[in-house]
């Protein structure tokens, strides 16, 4: 985890003008801002997009970012998470954000056939996450994936954290539903090879 301090003074410096320092603070933090992007948006361009934007934003205005109020990486979730909102709109889909509706880790020992089942599992929940609403999976994204607490989704997203806890149950729920064949199908064979 980055050092707030630093993160501070690189920000003070790149507003200054000083190329190196936003080239760190960019380095910094440009994997997780993109991985979050990429995962509640689906796609690699409007990740890239956004995350370069974001970049953007906080060196044109960055008194924007108030060092006591989050950290550099809540910040910069937060603006990402705007743009991403503002690329709802401009789509047509802010309606219902609630409503409507990664990677792979294999071993490299396991039997094809787990090998097989293990991607084919890996891609059904990268289809569950992004067919999520919106406001659920940048909870269940921001929960699971990139280790926020609530406190942190709450505050990021302006809402209580009842709220985002709820966002984040009924996403489980959508998750486990919508996977369930899947899951139930996995654990017929595993038992089959196990006889």
């Amino acid at each position: 985890m980055p050092d707030r301090t630093t993160d501070e003074l690189l920000l003070e410096k790149a507003g200054a003008g000083d190329p190196a320092a936003f080239l760190q603070l960019y380095e910094r933090h440009r994997d997780p801002v993109f991985r979050f992007i990429y995962r509640i948006s689906g796609t690699v361009e409007m990740a890239e997009d956004i995350t370069h934007d974001c970049f953007l934003s906080i060196i044109r205005k960055p008194e924007n970012f108030i060092p006591g109020r989050a950290s550099m990486r809540t910040y910069l979730f937060s603006a990402a998470r705007n743009l991403w909102l503002k690329q709802l709109r401009k789509l047509g889909r802010e309606s219902a954000m609630d409503d409507f509706a990664e990677d792979k880790f294999i071993a490299v020992n396991k039997e094809p056939l787990r090998q097989l089942l293990d991607e084919e599992l890996s891609l059904k929940v990268k289809e569950a996450v992004c067919g999520l609403p919106p406001l659920q999976r940048e909870a269940l994204v921001l929960f699971e994936y990139e280790g926020l607490t609530l406190g942190e989704i709450a505050g990021m997203v302006g809402a209580d954290v009842g709220a985002v806890k709820a966002r984040l149950h009924r996403a489980r729920e959508r998750l486990r539903n919508a996977l369930q064949p899947y899951l139930n199908t996995s654990r017929e064979i595993v038992t089959l090879e196990k006889a």
